[in-house]
């Protein structure tokens, strides 16, 4: 491809982001100027995918230093509380923007004394920061995940947990690419992932930027496929890990799950340390984003279902640890998923 997904980019004064709602038709970037844009932002799914969300928000907060209309240092430290409070409430169910908005905050606590300038440079410092750090951790998953795919493999994943979603390389994605990039052969099966279509309109965008084989295909043709043999291993990204290696992705990633194992196809889930949550025990304690219903009925302006049907959108499902071959991280491969791997992760 021409050159490296820029999903977000900083330009001193605004964040500038990949609209995704305009992707494959158009590349746009939407440009966000304060906290309370970024989180709107946010919210509207101009960025999506875990770990792009807090890169994001980590911005949101250093936009909001820098705004030169504060009367009072108390009206300053009282925007910067507010800014971390908004963007947290943006999005529930995706831990790494609370992981990047605890980060800011313990940047922001070690410089509140100092001059307004002095913690405004701080906190664009540490912005970057996890931006660079978020494209090194995505190398180094696509590394460990490329050891588990097999030459000519066949790969399915759901939604889109690529360059897009990250700060760029990807997680699922980064494990496609550094396959190839190790010189293996593989194709990608993209569910196109209802209601949002992300796996039909950015996964497949990402492949064909990059020319790796994609074939597109419907969430319920997923268990054909896989019973004709025409599926070799899944990886999935995710938005948030229990403590007990419960996984929270998309919605649709357990039933493609509980496909694999009845099939007897690898399952894997590849995420960076900062969306494993070790404060929540269990998925059933895992907060589900409810979205709009008016992502069922339609689509960019267009109704398919009739007036007064009631909808249920959940944006994610819980896929249990059992049911994961694999979680595949920046410190190397967990499995089985168990709370004793999760937790050897952090040590050291």
């Amino acid at each position: 491809m021409a050159g490296r997904i820029e999903t977000l980019r900083w330009a001193g004064d605004r964040l500038e982001l990949i609209d995704q709602r305009l992707l494959p038709q158009r590349v746009e970037y939407y440009a966000c100027e304060t906290a309370a844009e970024v989180a709107a932002a946010i919210r509207d799914m101009v960025v999506r995918g875990a770990p792009a969300i807090g890169c994001a928000a980590a911005y949101g907060v250093a936009l909001e230093t820098g705004r030169p209309t504060f009367g009072s240092i108390g009206e300053f430290h009282a925007a910067v509380e507010a800014a971390i409070a908004e963007l947290g409430a943006s999005r529930p169910t995706a831990v790494n923007l609370f992981w990047a908005l605890d980060r800011m905050r313990r940047a922001y606590d070690e410089v509140r004394s100092e001059p307004p300038e002095r913690i405004a440079t701080r906190l664009v410092a540490e912005a970057v920061a996890i931006q660079r750090e978020d494209l090194d951790v995505n190398h180094a998953i696509g590394r460990h995940g490329a050891a588990l795919v097999p030459d000519g493999a066949r790969i399915m994943t759901h939604c889109n947990a690529g360059a897009l979603a990250t700060a760029g390389h990807g997680t699922a994605l980064g494990v496609v690419r550094s396959a190839r990039d190790q010189g293996k052969r593989v194709a990608v099966i993209a569910n196109e992932t209802r209601p949002f279509l992300q796996g039909a309109r950015l996964t497949a965008w990402e492949m064909v930027q990059e020319e790796i084989p994609v074939t597109l295909v419907t969430d319920g043709m997923a268990g054909h496929l896989m019973q004709r043999g025409q599926v070799d291993l899944i990886v999935v990204g995710a938005d948030r890990i229990a403590a007990n290696g419960d996984v929270a992705n998309k919605i649709g990633t357990y039933p493609l799950a509980v496909l694999a194992a009845r099939h007897g196809l690898p399952f894997y889930v590849a995420a960076p340390l900062s969306t494993i949550d070790r404060d929540v025990p269990d998925g059933a304690a895992i907060p589900i984003e409810e979205r709009d219903g008016a992502e069922v009925t339609g689509f960019r302006g267009e109704r398919w279902a009739p007036e007064g049907v009631a909808v249920a959108n959940p944006a994610f499902d819980v896929t249990p640890a059992a049911l994961v071959t694999g979680l595949i991280t920046e410190r190397g491969v967990v499995a089985p998923l168990d709370p004793d791997g999760l937790r050897r992760l952090f040590v050291g």
